[in-house]
């Protein structure tokens, strides 16, 4: 159990030390595989690789497609136009709605996290800029609106959706009304608290100030500065941007009801790319440059995450993951309970959402099934659960947004994103435990 639980401290901290993830898993397999009492060439070349290429396998064409769709609606200059749009219609004045609307859409519409990041960070300095109001929130703003309620929400083309339709035989839209209460739970009560915090903080004298490292600018800053207005003709209209979204969703769901899901997704997504491109062909300068860099950050991005998935088989053999998962499983009150906390729990050891899904489901899924649990309530707890301890400093789109996007430091903008992307989707996610073992 000791060696257990250091493994999984050291992952965690040469995570947040900036080590590549595929390292530190690695590195913490062979400390949880010698004190665990298992064969070192075992683990590494059988249990490791075992749950690597299984999750590769399982979800290489999802994030390849997902991937090659965010970058076609950023080289379409799509993920612009809608951040324009929802800048020009809000305005300063409601500068936070504007930039979390401007995340919450992309996102939910199938576009990539750092996609999204890197393309809604401009707008975000820009309206905060004109508001006078305090760097330091863009990226609670930014992470808010693309994890927090989006990628957990019924009908969400985001993996953290799809991964439990494959174990408990579920689709997009599982987990009925009390799914879409959750999601308008964290929604507004999170867009209410994140103002709140805006507002006290300039009334306490914080101003708009970019973001300085000693005394050079960060990258993020330069990117930052004032840019000339783009005009009508440079970026594609609005409805043909938001088009190719409002299909993926619409198709997911619709194809869902008969097909997979993973299938239904793959379908919607390939749909998504090939309207984006036709209707905006002009914009699109590099089609096959666009597609190659899709398909290099896919491969990135999955890699890191079948390296946490890999970590997991290893320490899923020693004989201390048994005890946790019959403390889990034999925790008192209703089933929800064991599965609420085994999948959050894994998820914030790992910093991953789908990781951690990736890791939990296989063992705990099987469990809970052949207990008679509802599988939509276990589909739509699961995906909650997985948006609430994700989100501690060592994740990797946290890392991203926070340092890479907006160059600021966890010191100064942390605080919001642990009260919006962690505190409050883990009240949700008790709450929606409680909903659903009553009705």
């Amino acid at each position: 159990m000791i060696g257990l639980l250091g493994s999984l401290i050291l992952l965690i901290y040469l995570t947040m030390k900036g080590v590549n993830i595929i390292i530190a898993a690695l590195l913490s397999s062979v400390v949880v595989a010698i004190t665990g009492g298992l064969r070192l060439d075992t683990a590494l070349m059988d249990n490791y690789m075992t749950g690597f290429t299984g999750y590769f396998a399982s979800w290489f064409l999802v994030f390849l497609l997902g991937a090659i769709f965010g970058k076609v609606m950023q080289e379409t200059k799509s993920a612009d136009s809608i951040a324009n749009w929802i800048k020009n219609k809000f305005g300063a004045k409601r500068a936070v709605f504007a930039v979390v609307a401007a995340a919450a859409i992309m996102t939910y519409g199938g576009v990539s996290l750092f996609v999204v990041g890197f393309a809604v960070y401009p707008i975000a300095v820009s309206l905060f800029r004109s508001a006078n109001l305090p760097h330091r929130f863009i990226p609670a703003a930014l992470v808010f609106g693309s994890i927090s309620f989006t990628m957990t929400s019924p009908g969400s083309p985001e993996i953290q959706n799809i991964i439990p339709t494959e174990f408990f035989g579920t689709t997009p839209t599982a987990g009925g009304w009390i799914g879409v209460l959750s999601a308008l739970l964290i929604m507004i009560v999170g867009g209410l608290w994140l103002g709140s915090m805006v507002r006290k903080a300039s009334a306490n004298g914080e101003v708009f100030s970019l973001p300085k490292q000693g005394n050079e600018e960060t990258a993020a800053s330069l990117v930052a500065e004032e840019q000339p207005e783009q005009s009508k003709g440079d970026l594609p209209n609005t409805l043909l941007a938001i088009l190719p979204l409002v299909l993926v969703i619409v198709i997911l769901n619709i194809l869902g009801q008969f097909l997979t899901p993973t299938v239904a997704l793959l379908i919607a997504l390939t749909i998504g790319i090939a309207v984006a491109c036709l209707s905006m062909l002009r914009f699109l300068k590099e089609f096959w440059d666009a597609l190659a860099t899709g398909a290099q950050n896919a491969l990135v991005a999955l890699a890191n995450t079948c390296a946490v998935v890999g970590f997991g088989s290893v320490a899923a053999q020693v004989s201390a993951s048994d005890s946790l998962i019959n403390g889990l499983v034999n925790i008192p009150g209703p089933p929800l309970i064991g599965l609420a906390i085994g999948v959050t729990v894994i998820c914030g050891i790992t910093g991953s959402a789908s990781g951690g899904l990736g890791i939990a489901l296989p063992i705990l899924a099987p469990i809970y099934l052949a207990q008679g649990v509802d599988p939509g309530a276990m589909h739509r707890v699961s995906a909650l659960a997985s948006g609430g301890l994700d989100s501690l400093p060592h994740n990797g789109y946290i890392v991203t947004t926070v340092r890479a996007i907006c160059g600021e430091t966890h010191k100064r903008a942390y605080k919001p994103i642990l009260m919006l992307s962690v505190i409050l989707p883990t009240a949700v996610l008790a709450l929606a435990v409680i909903l659903y073992s009553i009705f």
